[in-house]
């Protein structure tokens, strides 16, 4: 094994620790949102306004992440766009009221998008150098990371631990982990006579393809995370329990097989693997709207879990490997998707407020009927320079 082939696969595990922190985050936050409710003194109306706040934030603030990277290259500005998303954790439960709670997580939201795409850049050039399939397990590491932080989160409120200690907490410690993984990244540069990116600029059209098939993966996963016990409950008549079982099995079949994709990809390759994907995550659906019996139900809300489980990950490595600036490809890529994230639930409640819930997840299967229809979209070149230049 050559010198420079070690510090690739070395730069590998080192971007998956930074994912995993990434999740650690998400997951911090998310058990303590009761908590930030009550001390902010917010309405569960003014909450979901509040809550609309990150993903505006990393709407706003993602296309910026290239030209950080640009000037500063890769490993110092993955570390800096990560210890800022970390320390970002603290802000939120310190909001006295609506409308520090919304300007923290509008910071919070800003910095966890930039991170977000520096990380998914390096991931895919890491990927590239290896020749081989990295980025769903990467994203099944965020997973894990998030199951993680909300674990520890569980505790902590079952502790009566408050969140501004958790938080700060929980912030300084994954900061220095990854201050110290990111020491293992590639260290890239830009050529001297390299334009740098524009601060804000629109994604090239290809991105706006793959963006959409990211979005119709990213509307049914949020459809099923937050609609799945109410379809049970309300559908099929299941108690609490049974229904809060479905939207853990989803979350885990999901996580399960973003970890155990790469393997597929590789064996079958990109196209293959969504359009399978695709009808995968149709038949859940169609067992979803079908279904007699709440197992029937799991059952299906599993498989689409399993269905659109690689396809973000194969999104983003696909915007990374078009045009000259993977960054903000990625950052196209990363704002329809969190848009499709942000906009799912609503319209899902509004479709089912009209007709019914079961006429809302008809309509997720249709999308997901789209990820086989439109998989093509997703065909990559990722075939390796040997003259690249690998890390200082």
């Amino acid at each position: 094994m050559t010198e420079d082939t070690t510090l690739v696969k070395r730069s590998r595990y080192a971007v998956a620790a930074v994912f995993c922190v990434h999740g650690s985050v998400t997951g911090s936050f998310a058990t303590r949102v009761p908590w930030i409710q009550e001390h902010a003194g917010v309405s569960a109306g003014q909450l979901g306004l509040a809550l609309a706040f990150p993903a505006l934030g990393a709407a706003l603030m993602m296309p910026l992440a290239a030209r950080v990277s640009h000037r500063l290259g890769t490993r110092t500005a993955l570390r800096g766009l990560l210890a800022l998303w970390t320390l970002a954790l603290i802000l939120p439960s310190f909001a006295p009221g609506l409308l520090t709670l919304c300007a923290a997580l509008l910071i919070y939201g800003g910095t966890a998008g930039m991170a977000d795409v520096a990380m998914n850049a390096l991931g895919v050039e890491v990927e590239r150098r290896l020749k081989k399939s990295i980025m769903s397990g990467l994203h099944g590491l965020w997973s894990a990371g998030a199951l993680l932080g909300s674990a520890v989160g569980t505790l902590a409120a079952h502790a009566n631990l408050s969140a501004q200690t958790h938080h700060v907490i929980a912030a300084v410690v994954l900061t220095i982990i990854g201050a110290v993984v990111c020491q293992f990244v590639l260290n890239l540069h830009p050529e001297d006579d390299e334009e740098p990116p524009a601060r804000f600029a629109l994604p090239p059209k290809s991105a706006l393809l793959i963006g959409a098939v990211g979005f119709c993966a990213v509307f049914a996963e949020g459809a099923s995370l937050d609609w799945s016990a109410v379809y049970l409950r309300d559908i099929l008549d299941s108690s609490a329990g049974v229904a809060a079982g479905a939207t853990t099995g989803f979350a885990l079949t999901m996580a399960i097989a973003r970890l155990t994709g790469d393997a597929v990809v590789d064996r079958f390759g990109i196209v293959a693997t969504v359009r399978c994907s695709g009808v995968i995550a149709t038949l859940g659906g169609l067992l979803v709207v079908v279904a007699p019996h709440a197992i029937v139900a799991m059952i299906g809300f599993g498989l689409i879990g399993i269905g659109i489980a690689v396809v973000v990950p194969l999104a983003f490595a696909a915007a990374g490997h078009t045009g000259p600036n993977p960054s903000q490809a990625i950052a196209g890529v990363a704002t329809i998707t969190y848009a499709s994230g942000l906009v799912a639930p609503s319209i899902i409640g509004g479709i089912a407020q009209a007709s019914s819930l079961t006429s809302s997840f008809i309509v997720v299967t249709v999308l997901a009927a789209g990820l086989a229809v439109f998989a093509r979209v997703l065909a990559t070149n990722q075939r390796t320079n040997p003259q690249d230049v690998l890390p200082q």
